[in-house]
């Protein structure tokens, strides 16, 4: 029960945002009483929070498999097996997207401290993708750098039934298309110094 309150909590906040989910919305798409969701999770709060701490743990999961993957492959390489991992999860659970970026722009919503988790997240990312030894010596440029990586699949996926009629592509195409677009611009941009310094 406790399972199945908080993926129904995850779609619902995901669609919603935490203001405009509430307790009785949960509840009733599990087919529950409130009080046997209360019973299970407590206050709203922690039910989200709930949701927020599986999602961390999930990407941190998924930042681990872009650091095996990416040992010994250069930059380029890295950057696109990074943008493989992140959009294949992110399409599979697109509610993240949107909470992440309800996070962000809707923060007085709740104090759940959404976005300490991805200032982590941007670090582990530059580790992993061996832009930097250690989180202590990532750079403010290599952070704003996957920044400008993250907010781009972010959006891409939160937007996805905005921009796809625009695209005119079904869903399976419109993943491909995303990744394909992705690469092209970031790639070259992530490696246009380490190919000018290679050259002089």
């Amino acid at each position: 029960m406790k399972a199945r309150i908080l993926a129904s909590a995850r779609r619902l906040f995901g669609e919603n945002g935490f203001s405009d989910t509430t307790t009785r919305m949960i509840a009733r798409d599990v087919s529950i009483d409130v009080s046997t969701l209360h019973y299970h999770w407590g206050e709203k709060q922690d039910l989200y929070e709930g949701v927020i701490g599986a999602v961390h743990a999930e990407i941190m999961e998924r930042f681990q498999e872009v650091e095996r993957r990416c040992r010994d492959v250069d930059l380029a390489r890295r950057l696109e097996i990074a943008i493989d991992i992140m959009c294949d999860y992110l399409f599979e659970h697109p509610e993240v997207a949107n909470l992440i970026l309800f996070g962000y722009f809707r923060k007085a919503d709740h104090t759940a401290v959404l976005d300490i988790n991805i200032s982590q997240y941007i670090t582990n990312i530059a580790v992993a993708m061996e832009l930097a030894p250690t989180p202590e010596t990532v750079s403010v440029r290599d952070r704003a750098r996957i920044l400008a990586v993250w907010h781009s699949v972010l959006n891409f996926i939160a937007g996805r039934n905005y921009f796809r009629p625009m695209l005119d592509v079904a869903p399976v195409p419109y993943v491909r298309v995303v990744k394909e677009t992705l690469k092209f611009i970031l790639v070259p941009a992530f490696t246009a110094e380490t190919q000018a310094s290679r050259k002089s």
